[in-house]
Formats: C-alpha cells, sequence, structure tokens
C-alpha cells in the first residue's frame, strides 16, 4: 500500500497508526529521497520530474516482495508517479489518497517542527497534485478529523481486514 498526497497531509502519522492496526510496517518514502531532493526543498524549490524519477523508482522497489505487509507513505502526486511505481513493482499496489483542503494542511503544516518541507510549496503540491482516477486502484479518505477516524475509515475501505493482534 502507498498512502499519498500532498505534503503534511499526515502520510506519517497515519501510516505509523494504520501499519500498526493492520500488523503492517510502515515506511516513510522521505526517507528513500536522494540527498539532493532533501537539500533542494529545504531551500524551498519545489521537485522537477526529473527530480523525482529515482525517488519513485526506489519507492517502487521496496515495494517488491516485502517480508511481510508493508505501508509506504509517497506524495504520488501525479498518475505517471503512480503508473511509474505500479511499472517498477510489477504487481498490484493500493493507493490510499489522504484528501484535505489547503487550509487544513497549511495549518498542521504551520503546527509541525522538524522537517524539511516548508509550507511555502503546498501551493506546487497542489498544483501538481492529480487524485487518482476511477480506473485506479485507490481508495480516498478526508483527513478533517481525529486520526482513530481516519484510520477506520481507510479499514472499512480496504473491507475490513486486519491482523487479530
Amino acid at each position: 500500500m502507498v498512502l499519498m498526497g500532498v505534503a503534511g497531509c499526515g502520510k506519517s502519522t497515519v501510516g505509523v497508526t494504520l501499519a500498526a492496526r493492520l500488523g503492517a510496517a510502515y515506511l516513510d518514502g522521505d526517507d528513500l529521497h536522494p540527498s539532493a531532493n532533501i537539500e533542494k526543498m529545504s531551500r524551498g524549490v519545489a521537485l522537477t520530474d526529473e527530480d523525482r524519477w529515482p525517488w519513485l523508482t526506489r519507492v517502487g522497489q521496496v515495494l517488491i516482495k516485502p517480508e511481510g505487509p508493508l505501508i509506504v507513505g509517497c506524495s504520488a502526486l501525479k498518475r505517471a508517479y503512480r503508473d511509474h511505481i505500479l511499472a517498477t513493482t510489477g504487481a498490484p499496489v493500493t493507493f490510499i489518497h489522504l484528501a484535505g483542503t489547503a487550509d487544513v494542511i497549511k495549518a498542521r503544516m504551520n503546527d509541525r517542527k522538524g522537517h524539511f518541507m516548508p509550507a511555502a510549496l503546498l501551493a506546487s503540491q497542489f498544483a501538481a497534485l492529480e487524485p487518482p482516477e476511477m480506473d485506479e486502484n485507490a481508495i480516498k479518505v478526508d483527513i478533517d478529523r481525529p486520526l482513530a477516524s481516519i484510520v477506520d475509515a481507510i479499514v472499512a475501505q480496504l473491507g475490513g481486514v486486519e491482523n487479530d493482534k
């Protein structure tokens, strides 16, 4: 599974909580970025598609035959990015789109500390966002609610499959 959405939508927070609920591992896609990408974003410069391809390849590679259930947080903003991840894995991937308004997400970004992605780049994230279409293996969850409710909504849309831990 890939938790997707613009910066600040809660991929890491939701990912850790969802993984615990499903008995899966969570991997933050930010940890897969080349250092040049992180340095660029830290300076407030939006990544180009060329910057993203190696990162998206790495995201797809970690999804190939994981040792157990795996959830990766990755913006996957454009359909071409999601298609690239799918082509790299060569297997089905469920995309979970954490969707929210720019106001909700900007407030969250302004509250978080120690992240390299500045709120100033949020507009570029929304400009690039191509929400998943009906023919993609994706679900959409509104993030303007408490964390437990977000995770409940994801589990319900996944068919209620949970680990009985």
